[in-house]
Order: structure tokens, then C-alpha cells, then sequence
């Protein structure tokens, strides 16, 4: 015995019809022409075929992945704003009551968060399956979880093989439509044989009745003159008798056109006249005597023209190829107008693969990275607004000899453009990181990036999407600056790519993205500022080294890049804890390359300038130390001073201990403390609005 497998979609009548006809009318159209006709299966419980690429290739190969997914709509409710999941339609061949059993048990083990009730609407009007989630949760990021963990997404595997004379064959979608108009050439060639010879048999008769009718009073002396119906069949056959009305009709229609294939010589329209056959001459004896009136002689003449015809358009087919298609073409055309109806199945062209993302809530994401290189994400929500001058939590566990270096705020589906001590550049998703509490050393990030001996990840670069016109900006630790489309870094670059080319005693400070049109920033420890129109720095390729952006003294460096952004005030932090708020404006531009102005004093008390944001007063910063201790507060509280001051206390610095980052938290809505502490800490500077440890502050930092 032989086993063969196959599997073909059902399909929409109307577009299979559609196709078959093109091919008919052009045999040389490509596989891609016939789809502009049948763009894809169509299934009976509709829904929704996720991307042409399987289909593509189904059609082109005869095996493809077709992927089916439920018509799921998100419907809030007016009264209560609760969102909740309906799906109406599901893939082909899901059975949907154990569609709902298996929402409900994953709902029941955990495996999905986020759903509140589960119950079938469905009822004559059609499919209804409610889904109810959540408060606080997204419905789309949920939805996502059941196509990826229920048949809401299901994959029906295509194997087009079929007999072909006989044989197993895999067919493309040409092949298959060849196969199916060869079959209807046949069925409709042999139809038409079959249906030739009955007619042929039939006019044949009718040719003898209309001969008896042409002699009727021979006929009859005849017959009467007989002894039996035999001796009266013997004589019909032994003589020839005038064809009347026959002689004239095959003389219009060709003589043999009407004549059955299996007749004797000599029978039939002759020179001479009409010859009757042994069935004739029987059908002539059993002929009825009404028959002989003058309506039924009419009837008997008229069926005979008409199956002359009939003959003639059945030969016509027989013999002319286009007219055997022509009944082809017609023949569908009668079977799309009686049985064809719209397509049921959405067939969306580019397929939504379910990435990771889809199924990641988003949400913003403190990415802190240690001195020996662990990294870890927390929620941004763990950390709670303090007051000005609080001593803040710990944000993660470090052992004596490591300690939290760098700190960025982003987003679950942000990706991280990691620049690296050496100029190189990788991907790595927010995602991926390990999420840990705040006692937590997190991973080692060379889990996810390939570092070499000696490489360290310098910057990270928050990116969502890789848009034509935006730019990533460098600066470096010896003044150096560099800009590149983003659109250069669009793809992954898990093995690191070179992003830019590095002195060997310079090392990468910063990278922003910017759109080509603001003014750029550059702070150098000794406090000093610098700022120049981003057009003086032309557009370089990845490799490029850079042009100076800053020129610096003896053991000076930089240490902060900031890409203008509006009028929003400039927060610089040294290492000692202190810093202010100087508006932007206060920063005069220069030509790039310069010195630069002072930015903030950078006294004993001060230490050296460790970071500067631009940033508004409803925006929100995290101060780090070297210690692993983090703070949060608002930018509003920190006092504005001018540019040539020392600022006001940020954050309390133990001792030995040294702030070595700041990042700008946007869009927070977390409470804060009645005393302006975080409750683990309780140790606090008195209030930002406390205006006698304000005056102390800028009465110590004034020229």
C-alpha cells in the first residue's frame, strides 16, 4: 500500500474562476499574474490570514505556511472605561469551544495576567467570545498572549499534491489551474461525444418518420398491403423513397453530419433517394396514427431542424479548439453567477509576526550597569519622588570592589544602541535585560554583547524607531565630535559593528540622537560649557573619526553631551553632590572647537562636574552614586542660579562616597513622601522650599 498526503485550502469560488479564465484567455501568464486574480485561500470560518509570504511561497512551490489568525476587536465600555477582547471570527478548523477551554485554563495557571472574565456570547447572529480585562492592564498586549498561546493563531500547513493522469504530483498554482482546464477539455470534449452520438441516433430516426410523412399514402398502401409487419418492414427497406423535406435539410447541414457512426453503406440520403434502415422502418410500423395529423408533422419537422443544429454546434466543438474553451469560459461563468460570493477571509499583505515586544507591556525601565560590567532593570515606579537633598534608596547590591556606574531611563520596547569603550556599537533590547529588585547585582552584560579584553560599554542610546533624517551624535572624552544617520544603526548588531574610530587614549562620553537642527552642548570637568550650531558638524559615515568639538587644558576632558532642546533650563551635578538649574539662554554660542564659558564652578567643595541634563520643572532626575545609592526628585525644586555659581545640594554624599551619574525621568505620577524621604531612609536635607538652606547653599557658591 502507498500512503500520500495532501492538504490544500479551501478556496473562493469566485477568485478560482476569476483565475481559471485568465489562464484560459492567456496560457502565458506568470504565477504572480494568476494571483492578481486568487490572492489566497479563503476559508468558510473567515478570519484573518496573517501575510502573503506563505501563500507566496505555497503558490510557487506547492508546499507553504498558511497563518491564520482570530478577528479580535477591543471594545471599551462608555459607562465603566473597562476594555475588554471580542473575537468574531476564529482560524479554520479551531473547534471554539475548546478554544474557550483553553483560554480559561491558561487564565487559571498564570500563564496569562490580565483577564477578568471569560464567557460565549455567540448566538444566531454569529461568534462572540468576551474577553474582559483588567483594570490598569493592556488589552492589545493581552490579545497578543492568546495569539501566541491559543488557536487564535494557528498555522494550517499547505501540500498541494493531486492525481494527475493517474499519478501523485506536488503542483503550483499554474500547474494545479493547467491540470483542472485539461480535466474540463476532457469532461466537456467526451460530453460532447456522448451527447453527438444521441443526437446523431435521434435525428436519424426523425429522419425516417419525415421521410414516411413525405410518402404517407405509399407508406400506408403499403402497410395495408402486407401480409405481417415483417413482410412490411422488408419491402419499406427494399425500395428507395423520396426524401421530401429531408433531401433539402442535409443538403444544408452535410450529409453525413446527422449519420451515425456505426451505419452500413448504402443506407441514408442517396443520389437516387432515401434508403430506410431497419430502425427506421420499425419506428415507422410503431408510429402512431396521430402522429399523422398536421400539427405533429410540424412538431416531427422542427425537432429535426433543431437536432440538425444541435449536431452542427456539437461538431463545431469538437473540432475547433476556441470553441471548446468558449463552453469552458461560459460554463464558469454560469457556475460563478449561481454559486460564487465575496471572499470571507481577510488577507492582510504584510504579516504581523508576533514579535516579543507584542507581548511585553510597555513600560519605563531604569537600566543601571555596574563598574565590573552587571546589568539590571528596575521599573521606574520603585522609586519614589523625594525632596532636594535626599539620601534615597539603594538601587542596586554591589560588593566593595563594584559599584553602579551608569544609569539610563527606557522604555520595555525601546531598543539600546550600546556604544562600547572602543568605539563599537550593539543592539540590545530593553527586554532582554534581567529585571531584579534593588538589592540585586542583575547579569553580566556580556551575556547579550561580545566585549573584548579591556572593552567597556560607554553609552547607550534609548531607540524605538530608525526614521530617515535623524542623527546619532558623538562626543568623546578628548573634545572630539561626530554625527551619523540613525538609519546607519537600523540593523541588529549583536557581534558590534564599528561606530566610530577612537585615538587610543580617547574614549566615547556620550551619543544622542538628534534631527539635524539644534544647537549642541558639550560640559568639561573644569565646569566649562561649550555651544555650537550642530551644522557646523557635517554628516560622517560609521567609521569616520570626527572633527574637535571642544578644545580642552592639560587633564580636563568631557563629560557631557547635550543636544538643545527648546528653552528648558540646563541641571548641571558634580561629583561631590552639588548643582543648580541655569537657563539655557545664559549659555552664549560659540564657534565650535572653542574653550568655551564657565558652566559652573567646580570648587573644593564641588569636586569636579560630573554630568549636565537639559531639563523642565516638571520633569523628574535620578542622581546615582559610586555607592549604589539612588535619588529621585523633582527638577522644579532645584534652585535656577546663574552660570559662574557653585549650585545647592542635590544629594547627600556619604563619606568617600562620590555622584557619578544623573538621568532625566519623564512623565512620573508616583506620590511624594509627607517628609520628602524615601520610608526605607528617612534621612533627608530640610525641603527644597526651605529658603534659609537655599540662601546657605548660594551664599557659598557666589563669586
Amino acid at each position: 500500500a502507498v500512503g500520500m498526503a495532501t492538504n490544500i485550502p479551501p478556496h473562493n469560488l469566485t477568485e478560482v474562476i476569476a483565475a481559471t479564465i485568465a489562464l484560459i484567455d492567456n496560457p502565458e501568464l506568470t504565477i504572480d499574474e494568476l494571483m492578481e486574480h486568487l490572492p489566497g485561500p479563503d476559508l468558510p470560518t473567515a478570519g484573518i490570514i496573517n501575510g502573503t509570504g506563505g501563500i507566496h511561497h505555497a503558490y510557487h512551490t506547492g508546499r507553504g505556511r498558511l497563518r491564520m489568525r482570530a478577528r479580535a476587536e477591543i471594545e471599551v465600555d462608555e459607562k465603566t472605561g473597562r476594555e475588554a477582547i471580542v473575537v468574531t471570527e476564529i482560524p479554520y478548523q479551531v473547534n471554539k469551544a475548546r478554544l474557550i477551554e483553553k483560554i480559561a485554563e491558561l487564565v487559571k495557571e498564570k500563564r496569562i495576567d490580565g483577564i477578568s472574565e471569560l464567557r460565549d456570547e455567540s448566538d444566531k447572529d454569529g461568534m462572540r467570545i468576551f474577553v474582559e480585562i483588567k483594570r490598569g492592564e493592556a488589552a492589545e498586549v493581552v490579545l497578543n498572549n492568546l495569539y501566541a498561546q491559543t488557536p487564535m493563531e494557528s498555522v494550517f500547513g499547505i501540500n498541494m499534491v493531486a492525481l494527475v493522469d493517474g499519478r501523485p504530483q506536488l503542483l503550483n498554482l499554474k500547474q494545479m489551474l493547467e491540470a483542472f482546464v485539461r480535466h474540463r477539455r476532457e469532461v466537456v470534449t467526451r460530453r460532447t461525444i456522448f451527447e453527438l452520438r444521441k443526437a446523431r441516433n435521434r435525428a436519424h430516426i426523425l429522419e425516417g418518420l419525415t421521410v414516411a410523412l413525405a410518402n404517407i399514402d405509399e407508406m400506408i398502401e403499403l402497410i395495408k398491403t402486407s401480409e405481417n409487419p415483417q413482410i412490411a418492414k422488408e419491402r419499406m427497406l427494399d425500395r428507395v423513397w423520396e426524401p421530401g423535406l429531408v433531401g433539402a435539410l442535409l443538403g444544408a447541414a452535410g450529409a453525413e453530419a446527422s449519420r451515425p457512426e456505426d451505419l452500413p453503406d448504402g443506407v441514408g440520403l442517396g443520389e437516387t433517394g432515401y434508403q430506410l434502415t431497419e430502425t427506421q422502418a420499425q419506428q415507422i410500423l410503431e408510429m402512431r396514427l396521430h402522429r399523422l395529423t398536421g400539427l405533429e408533422q410540424e412538431k416531427l419537422t422542427d425537432e429535426y431542424k433543431q437536432l440538425l443544429e444541435t449536431i452542427t454546434g456539437l461538431i463545431e466543438i469538437l473540432e475547433n479548439p476556441d470553441r471548446l474553451l468558449e463552453v469552458i469560459r461560459d460554463e464558469l461563468h454560469a457556475v460563478n453567477a449561481e454559486f460564487g460570493d465575496e471572499r470571507r477571509s481577510e488577507i492582510r499583505q504584510s504579516e504581523e509576526d508576533l514579535d516579543i515586544l507584542d507581548l511585553i507591556a510597555p513600560e519605563d525601565m531604569v537600566v543601571t550597569l555596574s563598574h565590573t560590567g552587571y546589568v539590571k532593570r528596575q521599573p521606574v515606579s520603585a522609586y519614589r519622588v523625594q525632596r532636594r537633598g535626599g539620601k534615597g534608596r539603594s538601587a542596586a547590591s554591589t560588593k566593595d570592589e563594584d559599584f553602579v556606574e551608569r544609569l539610563w531611563v527606557a522604555n520595555t520596547h525601546n531598543t539600546l544602541l550600546t556604544f562600547t569603550s572602543a568605539g563599537r556599537v550593539f543592539w540590545l533590547g530593553v527586554h532582554q535585560l534581567p529585571e531584579a529588585g534593588p538589592n540585586a547585582r542583575g547579569r553580566p552584560i556580556i551575556n547579550w554583547i561580545s566585549l573584548e579584553e579591556g572593552e567597556k560599554v560607554q553609552a547607550v542610546l534609548p531607540v524605538r524607531e530608525f526614521d530617515e533624517g535623524r542623527f546619532v551624535f558623538f562626543a568623546t572624552r578628548r573634545g572630539t565630535v561626530k554625527k551619523t544617520p540613525l538609519t546607519e544603526y537600523a540593523y541588529r548588531l549583536q557581534r558590534g559593528k564599528i561606530a566610530i574610530n577612537l585615538d587610543p587614549e580617547d574614549a566615547l562620553v556620550d551619543v544622542q540622537l538628534t534631527d539635524g537642527q539644534r544647537d549642541i552642548m558639550l560640559f568639561a570637568s573644569n565646569g566649562k560649557t561649550v555651544r555650537f550650531d550642530e551644522g557646523a558638524v557635517r554628516s560622517m559615515g560609521r567609521t569616520a573619526a570626527g572633527v574637535r568639538g571642544m578644545k580642552l587644558g592639560q587633564g580636563e576632558s568631557v563629560v557631557s553631551l547635550i543636544v538643545v532642546d527648546g528653552d528648558d533650563d540646563v541641571l548641571t551635578a558634580t561629583e561631590n553632590g552639588y548643582g543648580k538649574r541655569t537657563p539655557v539662554d545664559d549659555y552664549p554660542k560659540k564657534g565650535r572647537g572653542t574653550m568655551g564659558v564657565i558652566g559652573i564652578q567646580t570648587s573644593d567643595r564641588n569636586g569636579n562636574l560630573v554630568g549636565a541634563l537639559q531639563i523642565n520643572d516638571e520633569q523628574e532626575i535620578l542622581l546615582i552614586s559610586d555607592g549604589g545609592t539612588m535619588v529621585r526628585t523633582r527638577a522644579g525644586e532645584i534652585s535656577q542660579l546663574s552660570r559662574n555659581t557653585q549650585g545647592v545640594t542635590l544629594m547627600r554624599m556619604a563619606e568617600d562616597e562620590k555622584l557619578i551619574g544623573l538621568e532625566r525621568v519623564d512623565q512620573f505620577e508616583d506620590e511624594v513622601d509627607g517628609d520628602g524621604a524615601d520610608a526605607e531612609t528617612r534621612e533627608t536635607l530640610p525641603s527644597i522650599g526651605n529658603e534659609a538652606a537655599d540662601a546657605a547653599d548660594e551664599a557659598a557658591g557666589t563669586d
